[in-house]
């Protein structure tokens, strides 16, 4: 038996403020657009916000259904309105950030299981990562270089002949 290990490193800032001008304005626009969430049976608001290659701003919020399955996340409006906006142009960086009305927001949070499977997808299809910049309103920062390292032994197109 051989044992293998997988690990990445990612940068921890201790708030915006150790953050680059671009970085932390793409957060502050993460932040806020939390606002325009529709997220009424959880009351947990995400957005994200992600600059293009072509430097382009697109947001995404969270969007909830009474039929709770239904509802879609934050990461995944933002890719298919990229994607629909502007098809074949790499997204370089989303920022992700959150509100609560049960808990504090002042840590990171990272994208759910079907986002991290969306993001590697996009990733995949352009041929080039998407650098991701997570935190609450307030407190820690994680800058991740590559979304497809949230997502090890991923089911890829590779699978499917």
């Amino acid at each position: 038996m051989k044992e293998n290990k997988y690990e990445f490193s990612y940068e921890v800032f201790n708030d915006i403020s150790e953050l680059n001008e671009k970085d932390a304005w793409l957060l502050s626009e993460a932040r806020s657009v939390t606002k325009d969430a529709y997220a009424p049976y959880s009351n947990f608001q995400v957005g994200a916000v992600a600059i293009l290659a072509n430097g382009e701003v697109v947001a995404g919020t969270n969007q909830e259904n009474a039929s709770y399955p239904v509802g879609i996340c934050a990461e995944r409006v933002l890719l298919g309105s990229v994607a629909t906006l502007h098809p074949n142009v790499p997204v370089e960086t989303i920022a992700i950030s959150y509100t609560s009305d049960g808990m504090k927001s002042d840590h990171p949070i990272s994208p759910c299981g079907m986002c991290r499977q969306s993001l590697l997808e996009y990733e995949t299809r352009l041929h080039k990562p998407i650098r991701l910049i997570l935190s609450g309103q307030e407190g820690k920062v994680f800058v991740i270089k590559s979304a497809g390292l949230l997502l090890p032994f991923a089911f890829t197109n590779k699978e499917l002949g």
